[in-house]
This record gives C-alpha cells, structure tokens and sequence, in this order.
C-alpha cells in the first residue's frame, strides 16, 4: 500500500485539473468588493466545477449568510467555503467489513469502471491481509467474467464464475457457499450495468442483494455506486435509478484525475445523501484509496502555487 504522504500528493495531482479551473477564477476575484456580482461569479465557478445548480445555491446561499457576521473580504469569503464545503462532505466513511464475511456489491453503468475498481479494491483487501473471493454476476456482458478473471489472479483472489447467460442470483448462491466454505473475509460482487437498457435489472439487482443476506445472514453488506467522475451530472442521474433498486451505501468515484469538474463529489453527497466511500485517481492498481474529505477541499480549493508547497503530514 502506498504512504499517506504519497496518497496525499497523488490526491492533489489528480485533483489538479479541477483545482486549476477553480482556484484560477476565485484568485481573480480577490481584492473585490463581495457586491451581486461577486457572488454571481462565485455561483458560475461552482456550477463550472459540477457542483450542480442545487447544490451550488445552497452553498452561495451560506456564502451569504456569513458574509452578514463577518466575512467581509474575498480571502475570508474563500476560508468559508472551506467551511461549507467541509461541512457538506461530512467526516470519512470507511467501508463496513466487519464482522466477516462482509458482501460488496458493486453496481454502476458499463463503461464507469466497475471491474476495473472491483479488481483493485481486491487488491487493496488483499493487501490488509482480507481473504477475498469474487463473484462474476454480470452472465449478460460478453467477456465479463474473463476481464474479472484476470483481475482475481492479479489481485490474488477466488473467482466464482457461470456460462455466459447464466442467472446471476445462482453465481452468487455458489459465491456465498464458498465464501462459508473457504471463511473468505470479503465477498465482492460483481452486477450488471445495463440501467438504461433493460428494464428487468432492478428486479435483477434486488435479487442478487436477496439471496446474499439470505446465505451470509448477518454479513454487512455495502451497496457501492460506481460512478465516472467525467460524467458529471449524469452520473448523478444514474445514481438516483440504482438507489430506487437498492439501498446504496455508498459511492467509488473513478477517474476523478481526468476531469476538471470534480466538484461533482459534494453534489453527489448533498443531492443524493451518499458518502463518497472510495476514490479513483489513476490507472495503476493501487490507484483506488478511502476518500479523505479535509485532503479533498485541500486539493480542490488550494492555490496552485500552494499545491507544490503543501505538505502531505496530516493526511
């Protein structure tokens, strides 16, 4: 596993994309009077970083009000969306694996990197000494189960696989006997990701949670919405079709390195009431960390002539 220092620096580099587009337009409004136009500008900053409208609101809206008890002056208006954004973020949410066995069901659209984070999450259980078996329950997705395969071997895990076609509440019936069988610590699960295609996958998706409380009673059980961080708000929009499913636990955000909208992670929390558990900041396997909300606004909201100077000690 890699340091919290080289986390925290790989963070703030895969952040920068978002930090450059931000911090770049708030600089420009320091030394201005904070009049109706400020605050406009601040509002289309934010929207431009994918904060959504909805949220953005909120967070001007608080902007406001703080400026009535004190906050007189651009440097001190950037401090309190510090404040704002921290509070809306929350603390950290580690995932739930204990008592083992604990089940992660993995859900997420094709294409938002699903397998991929299911093989480097593996990886990183396996690295905390986890047993870790998975479960190929996408049957529908040509190749899928293959492209598992090969992250089990990587990541040094079991892998339950069926033909392709199969149904994927059977895969995990197997899975979670071999989980007992093995006393595997972690099953993770692999699921569909045809939302928007095929109408049956919500009852898909209920059944495959159905049968895993059933034959792991008492397993905690973490529900974890991948969502492309490059989407943007569409992911948010995924994101209120899976919920209706399932009760979803929590949030993977990949490629967050790849986008300068990355302030779609407190909209994901303000609009859908969702941690973001696990982030996504390269392609290398050990690239899939806990979120870390204060290195999150420190990335986001520092300076690029902070960033190089910042110190990781304390994240």
């Amino acid at each position: 596993m890699a340091s919290s220092g080289g986390w925290f620096v790989r963070f703030r580099e895969g952040l920068s994309r978002t930090r450059h587009a931000l911090s770049t337009r708030l600089d420009g409004l320091l030394g201005r009077e904070l009049d109706p136009a400020f605050y406009d500008e601040v509002e289309e900053t934010l929207i431009q970083a994918d904060l959504g409208v909805r949220t953005t609101d909120a967070v001007v809206a608080r902007l406001k009000e703080l400026s009535k008890t004190g906050v007189r002056t651009p440097d001190a208006a950037r401090q309190a969306l510090r404040q704002i954004l921290a509070a809306a973020l929350g603390t950290r949410a580690p995932l739930v694996l204990e008592p083992p066995p604990a089940v992660v069901l993995l859900l997420g659209v094709n294409g938002s990197g699903k397998t991929t984070t299911i093989g480097k999450l593996a990886h990183r259980l396996r690295g905390e000494g986890r047993k870790v078996l998975l479960a190929a329950a996408d049957t529908f997705r040509a190749a899928a189960a293959d492209q598992l395969e090969v992250w089990a071997r990587r990541a040094g895990a079991d892998l339950i696989r069926h033909r392709e076609g199969a149904d994927p509440a059977a895969v995990v019936y197997d899975a979670a006997q071999a989980t007992r069988a093995r006393r595997a610590d972690v099953l993770i699960v692999d699921t569909a990701g045809r939302l928007h295609t095929r109408t049956n996958l919500v009852e898909e998706l209920k059944k495959i949670d159905r049968v895993a409380r059933r034959e792991l009673p008492g397993a905690p059980v973490e529900a974890l919405l991948v969502l492309d961080a490059t989407t943007g708000q569409n992911g948010i929009a995924q994101a209120r079709q899976f919920k209706a499913a399932l009760p979803v636990t929590g949030v993977v955000l990949t490629k967050l390195d790849g986008t300068a909208r990355g302030g779609v992670v407190v909209a994901i929390t303000e609009e859908l009431g969702l941690p973001v558990k696990l982030v996504g900041l390269g392609e290398g396997i050990e690239d899939l960390q806990p979120f870390d909300p204060d290195a999150f606004i420190d990335g986001l909201l520092a300076a690029d002539s902070e960033s190089s100077a910042a110190s990781p000690q304390g994240h």
